[in-house]
């Protein structure tokens, strides 16, 4: 397993020019060093990056105008905004949240790429409580109005497990934002939430508390990664929960479940964007054979595969999918020769 030590990654801090605008921030911070709109959970993390990404969440303004509804939404911004270069947007799994890229995050940093890590509507730490619908029209409509307010060019889209289909119908549908598709152990070829879709709401909140349930995410995080301790697999099940202690999340997520969910089958043909498909060797979770499905069906993609990694690779192994992004993001838009 990757091993990363704070000493090894420094904070990228590029001189200003005029292609590098630099961010304030608004928010306030409790004297823990946290952001105050935060579950108070997070103090009794360990993962001391999970805590430094964690200080640098911030909530900014999103308008929704299929509703009218403004959401204060999450995400991790970086230092500078870089106009040379296409940034890169992170996404996350289901039911996770920006925390999941606490180890990849500072050494794309450090590397010099503009990264955002960003929180789906209806997970992560955004406020919901003046809550949205939270089906696929609205998150995509979300990741859109953030995408208009805040990046305003084509980006580097980086989606793992479900967050890779939350990226391929965000790239079918909004094709003129997203110059690159990076999708990591993709979840693409289920029907959407299956039976859950057509449970009555008292079973679909019953099965919805299931998942953030100790047990369950313990489990998860058995079968996700591979030779991890019971102690870092306990702390990294809480900094995977932490976003479900918010009251909303419960009805987030059920409504999300009711919608019927992500179906992208369809539009995998209709991507025209580079891709790069990033797969754990010893993915329990989602068999590296549907990603060399997927490499298939991919009119210009190319697939890598990564030895002695579970279903996870951006948090079990973040130097080598660090790398890979970093490479990937640096080659001009020529076709790929397929491998």
């Amino acid at each position: 397993m990757s091993t990363l030590t704070p000493g090894n990654l420094s904070p990228f801090s590029p001189k200003s020019s005029p292609n590098h605008v630099k961010f304030r921030r608004n928010y306030k911070v409790c004297s823990n060093g946290f952001p105050s709109f935060l579950p108070k959970e997070v103090e009794n993390i360990k993962d001391s990056f999970a805590r430094n990404l964690a200080q640098r969440i911030e909530r900014l303004p999103v308008q929704l105008t299929s509703s009218g509804t403004s959401v204060m939404s999450s995400c991790v911004r970086p230092m500078m905004q870089r106009k040379e270069a296409d940034p890169i947007f992170l996404l996350h799994g289901f039911d996770s949240s920006c925390l999941e890229w606490r180890y990849t995050y500072p050494l794309l940093e450090e590397a010099g790429l503009e990264s955002w890590a960003f929180d789906v509507l209806g997970w992560g730490f955004s406020d919901l409580e003046r809550l949205p619908q939270c089906d696929v029209a609205s998150k995509r409509e979300h990741l859109y109005q953030f995408w208009k307010s805040y990046i305003k060019r084509p980006m580097i889209l980086v989606g793992p497990s479900l967050g890779a289909a939350v990226a391929i119908d965000f790239a079918v549908n909004h094709p003129e934002t997203v110059s690159k598709l990076i999708l990591i152990d993709a979840s693409v070829y289920t029907e959407g939430t299956g039976d859950m879709a057509k449970l009555p709401r008292l079973f679909a909140y019953a099965g919805v508390a299931l998942l953030k349930s100790v047990p369950l995410r313990l489990y998860v995080n058995r079968i996700a990664f591979n030779d991890v301790s019971f102690s870092t697999s306990l702390d990294w099940m809480n900094i995977g929960r932490l976003h479900c202690l918010f009251p909303w999340w419960e009805d987030a997520t059920v409504a999300f479940m009711r919608s019927g969910g992500y179906i992208v089958v369809p539009l995998i043909k209709q991507v025209k964007q580079q891709t790069l498909i990033i797969w754990g060797e010893d993915d329990q979770i989602i068999s590296y054979k549907l990603g060399l499905e997927l490499h298939g069906e991919l009119e210009d993609a190319k697939f890598r595969q990564i030895p002695d990694c579970g279903h996870i690779p951006h948090v079990e192994k973040p130097s080598l999918v660090a790398d890979l992004i970093i490479k990937f993001a640096q080659q001009k838009c020529s076709k790929l020769s397929r491998v």
